[in-house]
């Protein structure tokens, strides 16, 4: 469950390395806590929202590859972004466990994201690490395509 301020790896040859979700923009689910009767303290959270995996947030790089200036061509074309830039992400990797049809459950040791464009394609062009098969049922193909694993 990635929620607002939550920070993760981005896991994509972009050149971010971390990032900040600042908003939830497809996918979220409401997070509702319910009422404590004991108390008789009624608490309503209906405005927290969570992602999972395949979900799209809209993310702040907090930090980025420094860009050399003696880069030139394809190398310095690779590190596309800067600190500070807002960008749209999709989360691939949560540490929250999540419930698969078959019973299992399955949570990863950080939370990662993969940076996208204007067009909804991601901005780089390999995937560093391992994704959740949620994607798939998402309908993010590239993301799965380009990920050396899928779990």
């Amino acid at each position: 469950m990635i929620g607002l301020k939550g920070t993760m790896s981005v896991i994509d040859n972009s050149g971010a390395v971390i990032a900040e979700c600042i908003k939830v923009m497809s996918g979220g689910r409401y997070a509702r806590l319910g009422k404590l009767t004991e108390a008789l303290l009624i608490l309503d959270f209906s405005n927290l929202i969570h992602t999972l995996a395949g979900d799209e947030i809209v993310c702040v790089v907090k930090r980025a590859r420094p860009i050399n200036p003696s880069l030139i061509g394809t190398q310095a074309a690779s590190l596309k972004v800067k600190k500070g830039d807002v960008r749209h992400a999709v989360i691939v990797r949560t540490k929250k466990e999540v419930g698969r049809p078959d019973g299992r459950y399955i949570r990863f040791d950080d939370n990662a994201c993969i940076l996208l464009n204007q067009k909804k394609e991601p901005l780089g062009t390999r995937v560093l690490g391992v994704v959740a098969a949620e994607l798939r049922q998402k309908k993010w193909m590239k993301l799965v395509s380009l990920a050396p694993r899928v779990v």
